[in-house]
Parts: structure tokens; C-alpha cells; sequence
């Protein structure tokens, strides 16, 4: 109980946080490679439509930072939040990207691999799993991005903490060219499913 309090706190403390999206435009984010309608603003959230998509990514790059959103997914839902990308290329694999899946269904449950599961560093690092709440509810991320640490907080369990210089592979590291990055853009990696996100806000964190 005491952790769970701990950790509930935690994740209240907003000191330092300034909103990304202002609830009623798409002012501050710019949509690279996208399709279909994009990203739309609906009810106080940026909306990846079922004919939309592509990347929205933010106006600036950020180096270390913690972000803090909610996102609702629809059935068979699948996007990701961007980190440290660049404008050009697969941002999963020039950049990083961190899954958002709705990885219970039918469509992906029991066929995708740990590394692709919601909240995984996507085909890199697995998450721990099962804190995900279903379809069409909202969940609360936190994504800590600080020097080579990254930690994510889903639901106020932290379903990974790495250190991305425990990669060694020569094939991962050949694959995945962004996880040497230190500064990039920020945002949503849209896959023709409706995907909500609202409450985004970012505290950059000082590098020492």
C-alpha cells in the first residue's frame, strides 16, 4: 500500500510541467509523412483517426525530458509516441518509439513479440505487461527520458527501466540507429486506428 501511495504522489507532483497541446489545436506540432486526414482535435484531444495517421510530431527537438499523457485507444488499436526522432525516416528505428498497442486483441494477442507489446521500447526493449486498461478507457503514461535511461510508467506501475547501453547486439544497434541519439522531436506514430491522446504536458530535465 505504501508503494502504491508513493508512487500515486509521485505522479501528481506537476512542478515544472508546461502543456505541449493547448485542447484545441494542433498549434506547436507538425505532421510529417502523414495520410488520409492526419490528426484531428476532438473534445480536448488530438485524434488519430481510422483513415489518418502518419507522424505528428512536435515544432522543436528535447534532449532529456519527462512526458506525461493519457491516451484511449479503439479496438485493435496501434500508434506509439515518439522520442528523440528525426524529421525524416522510420521514426521507430531513427528515432525510438514507444508502443501503444491494444495488444489484447484478436489481432495481436499471442502474435506479436514481447518487444512489441504496449509500453515496450518497440523492437528493442519488452515491457512488463498487464497494466494496460482495455479499450476505450483512458490511461495514464509517463515516459522518463534522461541521458541513456529510459523509463516508462504506465498506470503508475513502471513497466520498463533501461539503459540503452545494455544494447550490444551489432544487429539491434545496425537496425535501430536512433537509440544512439541524444535530442530529437516528440510525438505520435499513427496507424489508420482511432487513438486518443489528451493531459500532455513535458518538464525538460537539465543534462549534467
Amino acid at each position: 500500500m505504501l508503494i502504491t501511495l508513493v508512487l500515486l504522489f509521485a505522479m501528481a507532483d506537476e512542478t515544472g510541467f508546461a502543456p505541449l497541446f493547448d485542447g484545441k489545436s494542433l498549434k506547436g506540432w507538425q505532421l510529417v509523412a502523414g495520410h488520409g486526414q492526419g490528426y484531428l482535435v476532438e473534445d480536448g484531444a488530438i485524434v488519430c483517426p481510422v483513415d489518418g495517421g502518419g507522424n505528428l510530431l512536435t515544432d522543436r527537438e528535447y534532449g532529456d525530458f519527462i512526458l506525461r499523457l493519457e491516451y484511449k485507444l479503439s479496438p485493435g488499436g496501434n500508434n506509439g509516441v515518439g522520442i528523440r526522432t528525426p524529421l525524416n525516416g522510420d521514426a521507430a528505428y531513427m528515432g525510438m518509439e514507444i508502443q501503444v498497442l491494444d495488444d489484447q486483441h484478436a489481432l495481436y494477442k499471442g502474435k506479436i513479440k514481447p518487444e512489441q507489446h504496449t509500453a515496450s521500447i518497440y523492437d528493442v526493449f519488452p515491457a512488463r505487461t498487464g497494466f494496460q486498461k482495455p479499450a476505450g478507457e483512458w490511461n495514464e503514461e509517463e515516459i522518463h527520458v534522461e541521458g541513456r535511461r529510459v523509463k516508462i510508467t504506465l498506470n503508475g506501475v513502471v513497466t520498463i527501466d533501461a539503459n540503452l547501453d545494455n544494447v550490444h547486439e551489432a544487429a539491434v544497434l545496425k537496425k535501430h540507429p536512433g537509440l544512439t541519439r541524444t535530442r530529437g522531436y516528440l510525438g505520435f506514430l499513427g496507424h489508420n486506428t482511432r487513438v486518443e491522446f489528451r493531459n500532455i504536458r513535458l518538464r525538460e530535465l537539465v543534462t549534467k
